[in-house]
Parts: C-alpha cells; sequence; structure tokens
C-alpha cells in the first residue's frame, strides 16, 4: 500500500519518524502551516504520484471540553469556516454565494478490524486561529465545532480533487478559549498522536 503522510511540521511527526528511520513504510510531506501551503504543496505531490492512502497528522484546538487534553481524536468532517463573505450580521457561506463548497468528509475512515478507534468529531479550519471570546462565541454559534486547525479542510479538499483517500487524525494541544500558552499541552499531544499514528502505521 503507497501511503502519504502528511503534516504541518515536522516536530508535529518527529517521534514517529525516528520510530521508522531507515524502514518507512510510508512516504512524507511535510507542507508548512496554513491552507495555502497544504493544497499547493498536496497538488504539487499528487501529480507526480498516485496514493491508495493519504494520512494527515497534526495537533488541533479543542471547543469541546469533554474531550481531554493530548486525546486522539479522527476528523470525519471538516470545513472552510472563513470561506464566504459577510452581510451585515450575517455569515453567507461560499455555498450561499454559489461559487464552491466549503464542507469537506475524510474518504477513508479507522477501520474497527485494527483494534484503534477514536472519537469521530468535526472540525473547522481557520487562517486565524480563535483566541478572543466574542469571536469564539460567533464561531461556536453559526458552525458548532468541535476542533479547529489551519490544514484540515485544505487536506480533505486536495485528496477529494485528486481522487486519494484520506484519513485525518489529530490530538488536542489545547482548548479554544482566551489565549494563554500557559494552558497548552504540546508535547502531550504529539507524543499521544505519534504513539497512535506509529501503531496505526504498522498495522495497516
Amino acid at each position: 500500500m503507497n501511503i502519504l503522510l502528511v503534516a504541518a511540521t515536522q516536530a508535529e511527526i518527529q517521534p514517529l519518524l525516528t520510530h521508522f528511520e531507515g524502514e518507512k513504510p510510508f512516504e512524507v510531506l511535510v507542507t508548512g502551516v496554513g491552507m495555502v501551503t497544504t493544497a499547493f504543496a498536496l497538488g504539487q505531490q499528487f501529480a507526480q504520484k498516485k496514493y491508495d492512502l493519504a494520512i494527515n497528522l497534526g495537533i488541533a484546538g479543542s471547543f469541546d471540553h469533554t474531550i481531554a487534553l493530548g486525546e486522539v481524536v479522527e476528523v470525519t468532517e471538516d470545513s472552510l469556516a472563513e470561506f464566504g463573505a459577510e452581510d451585515n450580521d450575517q455569515f453567507l457561506t461560499i455555498e450561499d454565494l454559489g461559487f464552491g463548497e466549503s464542507v469537506f468528509f475524510a474518504s477513508h475512515q479507522l477501520n474497527p478490524m485494527l483494534l484503534l478507534s477514536a472519537k469521530k468529531l468535526r472540525s473547522i479550519t481557520v487562517n486565524t486561529v480563535h483566541g478572543e471570546e466574542i469571536s469564539i462565541q460567533k464561531i461556536a454559534k453559526r458552525l458548532k465545532p468541535q476542533l479547529e486547525s489551519m490544514e484540515g479542510a485544505a487536506f480533505f479538499y486536495a485528496c477529494k480533487r485528486s481522487m486519494v483517500p484520506a484519513l485525518q487524525i489529530r490530538s488536542v494541544s489545547n482548548y479554544v478559549e482566551k489565549r494563554n500558552r500557559e494552558n497548552w499541552k504540546i508535547g502531550l499531544a504529539v507524543k499521544h498522536l505519534n504513539d497512535f499514528a506509529i501503531e496505526l502505521l504498522e498495522k495497516l
């Protein structure tokens, strides 16, 4: 099986790369942070080679406080939260405007046969991560997201256009709240993400 691992930064998957050093049963694409870099890098990659599965690995912020920091989750729905237009106090999606789509879905999900499971969640992809109470309340009311990242929907979009099965796995590093890095658990999230991904790759 030709597998492509996709991450925004190498730091998010470094433990996995170290574990498989010298015998990687997959290829790796580090895209850089954000939607633009992710879509561009994947477009280039998919133009060169066909893959049986692409897996997006990364950390994320959670709107849902019932999800523990460091918990690994599976994103099955992701949307481009800012893709549209403001109309006074209303937001018009790109679908409302008739110019495209903003909601994307995983085309591959964790197989129960692998004896690996994670909560299936709905995420949004943003250019500006939320860290201010009013904007958090607005996006929570409008889209009711559980997670947010800066790449997920772009990953799903590129995979859909290139007809590559797509799976998104993330670990929660922080809650979406007034910005306070002291409350973040990035190290814990990276560890749990990589432990989960290593087990997944060894079973595929």
